[in-house]
């Protein structure tokens, strides 16, 4: 049976890359609507860059929103030092020719799990600020989210905008809490799995050798926004972080992970934003998360490629 997803994101490279990868499934995903995310990049950005991915997917007819502007109650951090001035530096990708919805985002949220009851996947690629409004304007919507799979979080691997925070915590560590606090089923797929898939050279020429547009768009997306993650690692490959959501949802075989108790720090002066999992339950709190550690490198890409081959 197809997942209804609701998809928050902030695109960002490797966000356009699990964007393409679950529009390249449609067997297996029907996508509600996306929902633009103030995070790599300001929001006029990463409203703009989701119209572009949906006319580059020849998907036009997904509607798009525009979430909120800034984190809950924090200044918005942006990496554009990673991702170009407007996010999704690399293609060319032509100015859209559609348009954003008129309804807010979370708006948007609400009103959707409520005309689908159990029925709806929360799919965040991004920092989960328009979900937590969402649970803060309708507390009801919470029981009636089947999941949230999320790309967010460290811990054995530590952080990659801070010594101990992963992005997508860090820039809005409040609305992470109150996610994970929220009690709906939640998985999590953080820098300590996404850390493992990375994009080597022979993996970005294979989706270039697909041919199609969409293929050849996500290798120079990929391409552009390596340079910064490979001088600061020095590794074969840059890691490649928002796919991973996707290709939980479509083969948890190929990951693995437990489920344990994941806390934000919201006051900590050197660990602000920092998931901290208990993996061996040494403390009583629920075990709110499926916390994902590891994955199959080349299972996770022949997904991947198999996706972006079904586009144009």
């Amino acid at each position: 049976m197809k997942r209804k997803l609701i998809i928050l994101t902030d695109p960002g490279q490797d966000q356009a890359a699990a964007i393409l990868m679950i529009l390249g499934r449609p067997d297996a995903f029907e996508v509600l609507g996306l929902v633009a995310t103030a995070g790599n990049i300001h929001l006029e950005h990463t409203l703009d860059n989701c119209l572009k991915l949906m006319e580059l997917a020849g998907r036009p007819d997904i509607p798009v929103f525009a979430g909120c502007r800034q984190p809950l109650m924090r200044p918005l951090v942006i990496a554009d030092h990673v991702h170009g001035p407007t996010g999704l530096d690399g293609p060319d990708l032509p100015k859209p020719a559609i348009r954003a919805q008129e309804k807010h985002g979370v708006d948007f949220i609400v009103d959707t799990i409520r005309a689908h009851p159990d029925a709806v996947t929360i799919c965040s690629l991004s920092p989960l600020t328009n979900l937590a409004m969402a649970l803060r304007k309708a507390p009801d919507i919470a029981g009636g989210i089947v999941e949230v799979v999320a790309m967010l979080g460290a811990y054995f691997e530590v952080g990659n905008i801070t010594p101990s925070a992963e992005f997508n915590c860090y820039v809005d560590p409040e609305a992470a809490d109150i996610v994970l606090r929220a009690g709906i089923r939640t998985t999590l797929l953080p820098l300590d799995v996404t850390h493992k898939m990375l994009s080597t050279p022979a993996r970005l020429d294979a989706m270039r050798a697909l041919g199609n547009r969409c293929g050849i768009a996500t290798a120079e997306m990929l391409e552009f926004s390596q340079t910064f993650d490979l001088g600061k690692y020095g590794w074969e490959g840059a890691p490649l972080h928002g796919p991973c959501v996707p290709a939980f949802m479509l083969a948890p075989q190929i990951f693995s992970g437990r489920q344990v108790n994941v806390s934000v720090e919201l006051a900590g002066r050197l660990t602000l934003g920092m998931t901290v999992a208990d993996w061996w339950q040494i403390t009583d709190l629920p075990r709110n998360t499926f916390w994902v550690r590891d994955g199959d490198a080349a299972a996770y890409y022949a997904l991947l490629l198999e996706a972006l081959g079904n586009l144009p």
